[in-house]
């Protein structure tokens, strides 16, 4: 099994990303260290000399060049969903999570957004950003989990894993190690 975590920047995608790969057993990619490693750099700076439409681009090269391997966990960067061709290869071969929660909680926790690299920003802003991604993020998640109020990170491990038990609604889980 492949899963793939999706939400807007500043929800814990990497952390949480890397701590329900260890809980599984499975290999952990953060598509944002991918991306860093291809452009040589910080992703804001690529951002800002290149422009939104190169930072999905080659936020799209890195998700179709990954090797989709079972026993996989995948942090998307935020903007992944801006690519079609990218979420429709992780629709088919990943059970999405959408790790979901209110703006004000994003807010504080991107505290610089503009050092972010977050695509969008300085046309649309912050909130307009959060508002326009947060549908996307709905219309491509398999499960939605909301992490609201949960800062006990564990815990958001075990209702990912919970959920995703109750999707596949068998004896057979992907989940039991």
């Amino acid at each position: 099994m492949i899963i793939t975590l999706i939400g807007m920047a500043g929800v814990g995608k990497s952390t949480i990303g890397k701590l329900l790969a260890s809980h599984l057993g499975y290999n952990f990619v953060d598509v944002d260290d991918l991306i860093k490693q291809r452009i040589g750099g910080p992703l804001q700076d690529y951002l800002d000399e290149e422009g939104d439409s190169a930072f999905i681009k080659v936020e799209e090269d890195a998700i179709l060049n990954l090797d989709l391997k079972d026993n996989m966990v995948i942090a998307t960067g935020g903007s992944a969903i801006y690519s079609e061709v990218a979420m429709k290869i992780l629709s088919e071969k990943s059970l999405i999570i959408l790790l979901d929660d209110t703006f004000p909680n994003i807010r504080k926790r991107i505290s610089h957004p503009w050092k972010r690299g977050l695509v969008g920003l300085w046309e649309k802003g912050i909130k307009k950003l959060y508002l326009e991604r947060w549908q996307l993020y709905r219309q491509y998640a398999d499960i939605v989990v909301d992490i609201n109020g949960m800062a006990n990170k564990k815990k958001v491990v075990d209702d990912i894993v919970e959920k995703s038990k109750k999707l596949y609604n068998s004896t057979f889980s992907p989940f039991s190690l």
